[in-house]
């Protein structure tokens, strides 16, 4: 077909699908104040104000301000300002806000929205009506005042929400500016109700996170929490952009069961695009992708943690286990000298068991070394015993556990160590009693805190008893069913 005529077509947008828009973009109300906490933090503000009361909600900064042409500039609908210039000028700080609709957005909350700003020696007040706006049919203009400066006052924004038809809970505001506001920023400081926030701090085992890709850099930390402070509200890791808490995320955690409300942390990712809510990013971007790709390395380093904390916390409740089963036995078998195969046990604690009596020299005053020394030649002295030594254990991998104690003359080693599945449940080599930590029925008692100690005792005492008694098993598991009672009779 031939073109006859060419002509424009005006595109032309309602006001109300403006605010309409701005509704539908921030679900929640409380994230217009963390945009506006924002826009103050990219005006090199260092201290903003936050007030909220019944009737109002009032945000003030001491940041640049704006003249004539930030003014302009500000009520433009998708302004590339801050894109164009992402460094505010004062502090270089990589500015937040990109889209410039929050503004419109907050008469979703509030009716009235007023601007009062000063720059050097400009000062105005701008009026936005939300009712007046919607009234004035084809015209696009809002009331400008041109105000005389306040030299006490100096540069910054006030910024006055009133006539709110939605109502503001301090607590959840203050929850909103902690995780969206850069509150760990130098030189930014925010208060609500005249109280400072200050950015929430974590307690744990911190995994610093510094991962570079060809979009930038990707750096903060993450935190495992203690058993005790493990929490199922707001679980995940917030991703922060320009220090704000975009998205809290899983990244597939969610399927490691309970262990998850543990994990914690704060990952600052600058080149990620955002949706113009700030509440997601634009996952099929090559960017976000990438990111990805380095998450799940930082996610597989959490896993490797917290599978080195339960092995050592495995560990500990392991090795406690064999101390109070050798505990046992020792006192069981000092009362049933004839079942041991160390020779006799006295009673005593664990240090002075075998040690022995200690001889006492006796010298008479007056009596000198000469004197004594025809007495001493006629006594014949007592060959030195030799000390046996330790058993040594052979077989062993470096996550065993070995725990000795003395029997008597002697002393018997207990090695709890990995040989397989389909390996023995326990053997003995000397006085070394091996315990296999991999063996199905371990693993089923190890996860039972009433009968672990009884389980590591019952292996113990058959073990000993195969040692007094190696011809008759019999007589050999009679004898260990005597030591097992006996270790385990109440006191």
């Amino acid at each position: 077909m031939e073109i006859k005529e060419r002509k424009e077509l005006e595109v032309v947008v309602d006001k109300r699908h403006v605010v309409s828009i701005g509704e539908r973009l921030y679900t929640e109300s409380v994230e217009l104040l963390r945009e506006l906490v924002n826009n103050a933090y990219d005006a090199d503000a260092t201290k903003v104000y936050v007030d909220i009361t019944p009737e109002s909600i009032v945000i003030k900064d001491n940041g640049s301000g704006m003249d004539i042409d930030g003014l302009k500039q500000y009520f433009i609908i998708g302004s590339d300002e801050k894109v164009i210039h992402s460094r505010s000028p004062k502090f270089g700080r990589a500015r937040i806000g990109q889209f410039g609709i929050g503004k419109f957005a907050s008469l979703a909350a509030a009716s009235r929205f007023e601007v009062i700003t000063q720059n050097k020696n400009f000062a105005a007040r701008v009026v936005f009506d939300k009712k007046a706006w919607e009234k004035a049919k084809g015209r696009w203009y809002l009331p400008l005042e041109i105000l005389e400066p306040e030299l006490k006052r100096g540069d910054g924004t006030t910024v006055i929400l009133s006539e709110l038809s939605k109502s503001f809970a301090t607590d959840e505001v203050e929850k909103k500016l902690i995780e969206g506001a850069p509150l760990k920023a130098p030189d930014f400081t925010v208060y609500l109700n005249n109280r400072r926030l200050l950015p929430r701090s974590l307690i744990g085992q911190r995994i610093p996170v510094l991962e570079g890709c060809k979009y930038g850099l990707v750096s903060g930390e993450v935190v495992i929490t203690p058993s005790s402070m493990a929490s199922l509200k707001d679980l995940g890791i917030d991703i922060k952009v320009k220090g704000a808490t975009i998205k809290r995320d899983l990244f597939g955690m969610e399927t490691w069961g309970k262990i998850v409300a543990r994990i914690r942390g704060e990952i600052g990712v600058d080149f990620l695009p955002i949706t113009s809510d700030r509440s997601n990013f634009v996952t099929d971007s090559d960017e976000y992708q990438e990111f990805l790709k380095i998450m799940k390395k930082i996610i597989d380093i959490i896993k490797k943690t917290l599978g080195k904390e339960a092995d050592r916390r495995e560990d500990q409740r392991a090795s406690r286990a064999v101390k109070e089963a050798l505990d046992r036995i020792h006192k069981s078998l000092a009362k049933n000298p004839e079942l041991s195969p160390f020779g006799p046990i006295p009673y005593g604690d664990e240090e002075s068991v075998g040690s022995g009596a200690v001889a006492e020299s006796t010298k008479r005053k007056g009596e000198n070394e000469s004197e004594l020394r025809p007495i001493m030649e006629g006594v014949k002295k007592k060959p030195k015993i030799k000390k046996k030594r330790h058993p040594l254990v052979k077989r062993i991998t470096p996550n065993a556990i070995v725990r000795r104690m003395r029997m008597g003359d002697s002393s018997v080693s207990v090695c709890l160590d990995f040989f397989g599945e389909s390996g023995p449940e326990c053997f003995s080599e000397g006085n070394i009693i091996y315990i296999n930590r991999d063996h199905p029925l371990f693993k089923r008692e190890s996860r039972k805190a009433v009968t672990y100690t009884m389980y590591i005792a019952r292996l113990l005492t058959q073990e000993i008893s195969l040692m007094k008694e190696t011809r008759s098993p019999r007589l050999a598991f009679s004898r260990q069913s005597k030591l097992l009672k006996d270790a385990f009779a109440e006191e």
